[in-house]
């Protein structure tokens, strides 16, 4: 397809028109206050995968509202003993889940703790998941898909339990007796990334140990351009709603607002490195960059941030060539 978004060069200047709510610090720490009220209580229980290069781990630990949510754990089988590894937390793309045991093994293959959090409510689009959503948002009008439920509301927004989700799986993932906690990496791609993205601004201020961010192609920023510009994946589900609901948009990105990556990017304090696609019709390319040029803006020290543009790419960004940029990535990154 052609080029549909801004020029290179405004994207290197381009900012959303997200509008951040004056009380979005607060929200965020009475809602990371009150999954706290809830034991964490990880569990990790050693399951076979038939990989004689890898350990694995069948991981539940207590999300939002208490609720378990899944996960895997997957450790280098020649890992030195007794020594503590960076570990890699990884989330999953929109509909999908953690998969089966064997399926992505990739960061323990690079010698590295690799913990991929389960999505509740998904596993529906190709990839299996395990972890259901318990707390349904009732009573709202929706579109079918995730991205409407429980819009009418900033509390009751499936978001919500979803980011909070993503914050205990670091919290998770730190507790394991042969991870580093202080050396943790935030890694996903579009969804996943989004989530990476909601991970480390939630972290900043309220949890020590992430060092790195890894958005690919990531989902869940710039919502009022997104949901105006993509032509395809979820963010479509929103005006699809709204052409029935004519009034209600405003109210509806008032709740969004609480959620922009864009915002929560501006509070990161980890070196970052993006990728974004210039033919992405999924999440448009200025959708990302909005995110990358608010990253760690509001820091009192930026951290450093690296963009890589695939120009004549669509929403499948960089792929292998883009997991080889991450693992130089974090081997510079944790060598420095």
């Amino acid at each position: 397809m052609p080029l549909f978004d801004l020029p290179v060069d405004q994207l290197r200047a381009y900012s959303s028109a997200a509008a951040e709510p004056a009380d979005f610090d607060s929200f965020w720490d009475a809602t990371i206050a009150e999954a706290r009220e809830y034991p964490l209580a990880p569990r990790f229980t050693p399951v076979e995968n038939l990989l004689t290069v890898i350990d694995s781990f069948d991981v539940t630990f207590n999300g939002f509202g208490g609720a378990p949510i899944k996960g895997w754990l997957h450790l280098p089988a020649n890992r030195p003993k007794g020594e503590r590894l960076p570990v890699v937390v990884q989330y999953i793309g929109y509909s999908g889940g953690r998969g089966l045991v064997q399926q992505d093994t990739s960061w323990a293959q690079a010698g590295y703790a690799h913990f991929i959090m389960d999505t509740r409510g998904q596993g529906f689009g190709g990839i299996l998941g395990d972890t259901p959503d318990p707390h349904p948002s009732a009573g709202e009008v929706a579109y079918p898909g995730l991205m409407t439920r429980g819009i009418n509301s900033r509390d009751d927004y499936y978001y919500r339990r979803v980011y909070v989700d993503a914050f205990r799986a670091v919290e998770a993932a730190q507790t394991h007796t042969e991870v580093d906690e202080h050396t943790v990496i935030l890694t996903g791609i579009s969804q996943g990334g989004g989530l990476a993205i909601a991970a480390a601004g939630l972290a900043a201020g309220r949890l020590d140990g992430v060092v790195g961010v890894l958005p690919d192609v990531p989902f869940l920023q710039d919502f009022p351009r997104a949901i105006e510009l993509a032509v395809r994946g979820p963010y479509p589900e929103i005006p699809a709603l709204l052409k029935r609901h004519r009034g209600g948009y405003e109210g509806m990105l008032a709740v969004l607002n609480y959620y922009d990556g864009v915002h929560l990017a501006r509070r990161c304090t980890a070196p970052a490195l993006y990728s974004s696609a210039g033919m992405d019709d999924v999440c448009p390319a200025s959708t990302v960059y909005a995110s990358f040029n608010s990253y760690g803006a509001g820091a009192a020290v930026q951290p450093a941030k690296d963009m890589e543009f695939h120009r004549f790419n669509n929403h499948e960004g960089g792929q292998e060539h883009h997991w080889l940029r991450q693992l130089h990535y974090v081997a510079d990154l944790l060598a420095g």
